[in-house]
């Protein structure tokens, strides 16, 4: 059992929206690591990253990652910093990987720089985000065998891309 496509991007890429429309326009399941982490700790990923630091939730969910990729076979979705992982990079390699791309200022204008997302509750999130997008660039692309860039796309859109990214 593999996923048919494993959905990756930074915050405000629209993973879990474009996962779910691609899971629905092709008849498969839809799974999201970050549900999986809150279903199995009973616990949200923002307290997650306060209580326990971000070091205790990158290893919970590599370890999400590892299980999902080996259980479902349809649409997953993962986490922004999911790809941080070497270990995850690794596994990803024998999966088709969508890479939804947004540039930073529609990235920060989706994610309104929400407190709900952990990686923005500093001083300026802005350059919090930037150095994001910076860092994770290289990894995204590492791992993708279809990138597409939703800037000036609506969802309908985006996926209508990845579906035909997945059949060249």
């Amino acid at each position: 059992m593999s996923p048919k496509f494993v959905v990756v991007g930074p915050p405000g890429a629209g993973k879990t929206t474009i996962s779910e429309l691609l899971a629905e326009q092709l008849n498969l399941a839809f799974r999201d690591t970050d549900a999986d982490i809150v279903e199995a700790t009973g616990r949200a990923i923002g307290d997650i990253f306060t209580e326990d630091g971000e070091p205790a939730f990158r290893a919970l969910e590599e370890e999400a990652v590892a299980k999902a990729l080996v259980e479902h076979d349809g649409v997953l979705a993962l986490g922004g910093g999911a790809i941080l992982s070497q270990q995850t990079r690794e596994l990803l390699k024998n999966h088709t990987v969508v890479f939804l791309n947004v540039g930073m200022a529609e990235g920060v204008r989706r994610t309104g720089l929400s407190s709900a997302r952990p990686m923005f509750s500093g001083v300026n999130p802005r350059a919090t985000f930037k150095a994001l997008l910076d860092a994770r660039l290289p990894l995204y692309r590492e791992v993708a065998t279809i990138e597409v860039l939703t800037d000036a796309l609506d969802p309908a859109q985006v996926t209508e891309a990845v579906i035909e990214g997945a059949s060249e």
